[in-house]
């Protein structure tokens, strides 16, 4: 019923409703209106001054409240009409009333300053011709001069309705495009987090399950073999430097939005390969066939990464000492990669628990292709099919 406004529009209505006051109060009791004349008599005068009043109340309370503003504007005409005054500067507060029910009322007063623009139009007319304002004999001569009375009266408090409509709806539609991009604003948002929060588990865990798998290794190894521990210590070093230099690649992507993260290609999966080998793993890389040229960065991104999670996973969940088999199939319309691993006894399969399965299904769907990743036959094994558009020949 009431809206919020700031304290200089409040300041504006109050000082505008009270300067009106005074110049429609004077105007009202010194000029003559209609065939009476200045009202005179003690409850005529205060009559006019409540008119008046209630008119320029509305016109404070247009902006803050349009259905109290367009009550009291109705009041105010009732009002004026019982003490047969005719219609004068006053008035004018009526049309800045319908222009506020338009424009910033509710659902319900911008229908009922319609209705009142329409009904008000009919009053006055009625009031001018049928009242006691009228004194000549009524016959159809009258008639042509009330019908354009009533078109004037219409189109003259219809403009100042239309034209609060018109506002209304330039506002509203300025407020969508505001939400609308508000929400593109959000929704892209949303989208760099997941991506940045994606590349983050692929970097973070590959790298720590091959820390964990040296660690591991050179522990058993310290007491025979000094030199394997030292081996095992320089993966760790190095595996360790790699992903502080991609963590520290995602945190200047996420202060800077133009920042560069991390944008692993082809050219790395040999490094890929070497570390998930010199974490004791028998892995075996089989691309038949190979890729026909360059393809595109967002396939070569994809690949890496899904890869980089499904050896993640056989670290963390597979079998000690058991084969993992990946295979690579590079076809001119798509890329078919296969990565299978025994699961050790008693361990939690990747596909029931953690998030890695989830990630290189989004990254899979991300790029149009298609995702399975499924128990068979005692070993886990991730399937992933993606298109591949635009590659350099």
């Amino acid at each position: 019923m009431f809206r919020p406004l700031r304290p200089l529009q409040t300041a504006t209505d109050i000082a505008l409703a009270a300067g009106f006051f005074f110049v429609a109060v004077v105007f009202e009791l010194n000029a003559g209106v209609g065939v009476l004349g200045p009202p005179t008599g003690t409850l005529t005068v205060l009559g006019v001054i409540g008119y008046v009043l209630l008119f320029s109340a509305a016109l404070g309370f247009r902006r803050f409240s349009p259905g109290v503003a367009l009550a009291l504007a109705w009041a105010g005409a009732v009002l004026q009409m019982s003490l047969l005054r005719g219609p004068s500067l006053v008035d004018v507060a009526v049309f800045g009333v319908l222009y506020a029910a338009a424009a910033y009322g509710s659902i319900r007063v911008f229908w009922a300053g319609l209705a009142s623009a329409v009904t008000g139009a009919i009053v006055i007319t009625l009031y001018l011709y049928l009242g006691p304002l009228y004194s000549a004999p009524l016959d159809l001569s009258v008639l042509p001069i009330a019908v354009i009375v009533l078109g004037g009266a219409t189109f003259a408090l219809m403009l100042a309705w239309t034209c609060g409509a018109l506002v209304r709806t330039a506002r509203r539609a300025r407020e969508n495009r505001l939400a609308q991009e508000r929400a593109e604003e959000e929704a892209r948002s949303e989208f760099e987090r997941a991506r940045i929060a994606r590349d983050m588990h692929d970097v973070v865990a590959h790298s720590l399950a091959v820390v964990v798998a040296q660690a591991d290794g050179a522990r058993y190894a310290a007491a025979a073999d000094p030199q394997a521990a030292t081996a095992a210590l320089q993966t760790i070093s190095s595996t360790a430097r790699a992903a502080l230099a991609d963590v520290r690649l995602l945190l200047t992507q996420l202060r800077h939005s133009q920042g560069d993260g991390p944008q692993p290609s082809l050219a790395d999966l040999e490094e890929l390969w070497a570390q998930v080998r010199a974490a004791g793993v028998d892995l075996r890389v089989d691309i038949d066939p190979a890729p026909p040229g360059e393809p595109p960065a967002s396939v070569q991104i994809a690949v890496y990464r899904i890869l980089q999670e499904a050896l993640t996973n056989a670290l963390r969940h597979g079998e000690a000492g058991g084969p993992v088999e990946v295979g690579l199939s590079w076809f001119a319309d798509r890329v078919d990669l296969t990565v299978k691993n025994s699961v050790a006894a008693g361990s939690s399969t990747p596909g029931r628990t953690g998030h890695g399965v989830i990630g290189m299904r989004e990254r899979t769907q991300l790029a149009g292709g298609d995702f399975a990743a499924m128990e068979e036959s005692g070993s886990f094994v991730v399937r992933a099919s993606i298109p591949v558009v635009g590659g350099r020949a």
